[in-house]
């Protein structure tokens, strides 16, 4: 009896000592586990930390892209524009060498359409004096200078017969080549006029319109070319404090011009 009783109690310390043990050992697993668990939830927390971080860097990564893509835009819109200015201003130049070669025809065949009447009415006037009557070409314009002695009695406005023929061969002259427009000026000296007249001003006046009135009437010039005008002492060709310097003064000058109609359309 005593020995079944040691064994019972030698069954029950082992078993006791076995069942320490084996708690013992659950306990060390366990707490292992707790702190296995305890560095992955750490890692997890570490992981997820890294996500967070990440999400933010491609949020920004995804703006930086959206405001990139924003300014290519921009760029891209502002070099159209430029392009289209620049195309604008290539065909603007082009247009302005286009408009400054029809010009510069024009003056060329402005200068030629001068000279041929130049020439024709040097012709039509030839036999003249040379003191008395002048063609020349200055600036695309024809000045026919006729002398106080070719055309008038000293100190009047009325043509003499010599003049009347000279008019009758530039009234020819005018006639074929109606595109001409025909100014014409009186011009005196400085020495104070007396009688008729009221001053050098009323005198170079009178005598332009005289020969206005026999180029029209005698000759039938257009009078919607011819302009009038006197011009007294204030724009002379020589000096007035001599004889011959006034001889040269007293003048009327009848200036022909090409109609520039054309030219004024390209300069508008």
């Amino acid at each position: 009896m005593k020995n079944v009783l040691m064994i019972l109690l030698l069954a029950t310390f082992f078993a006791s000592c076995v069942s320490k043990k084996l708690f013992v050992q659950s306990q060390a697993e366990t707490q292992s586990l707790r702190n296995d668990s305890a560095r992955l939830a750490g890692t997890v927390s570490d992981l997820q930390g890294n996500m967070n971080n990440l999400k933010q860097d491609i949020t920004g990564l995804t703006n930086k892209i959206s405001s990139l893509s924003n300014q290519n835009s921009q760029l891209d819109q502002q070099t159209a524009n430029q392009q289209s200015q620049l195309n604008e201003t290539k065909l603007t130049l082009e247009q302005q060498q286009q408009r400054l070669r029809l010009l510069q025809n024009l003056l060329q065949q402005q200068k030629e359409r001068s000279q041929q009447l130049k020439n024709k009415m040097a012709e039509a006037l030839m036999g003249y004096n040379d003191k008395d009557l002048s063609v020349t070409q200055k600036n695309g314009k024809v000045y026919v200078s006729l002398s106080e002695n070719l055309l008038f009695p000293s100190g009047s406005a009325v043509v003499n017969a010599k003049g009347t023929e000279a008019l009758s061969k530039l009234a020819a002259v005018l006639n074929l080549n109606t595109e001409v427009a025909v100014n014409i000026e009186g011009h005196t000296d400085s020495i104070p006029i007396k009688g008729r007249y009221t001053d050098n001003w009323d005198l170079s006046t009178a005598r332009a319109n005289s020969i206005v009135r026999i180029l029209v009437n005698n000759y039938k010039v257009d009078p919607a070319r011819v302009i009038s005008s006197g011009h007294s002492s204030y724009d002379p060709r020589d000096v007035n404090y001599t004889v011959q310097g006034r001889a040269s003064n007293r003048r009327t000058e009848i200036i022909l011009s090409p109609k520039l109609e054309e030219m004024y359309k390209l300069l508008e």
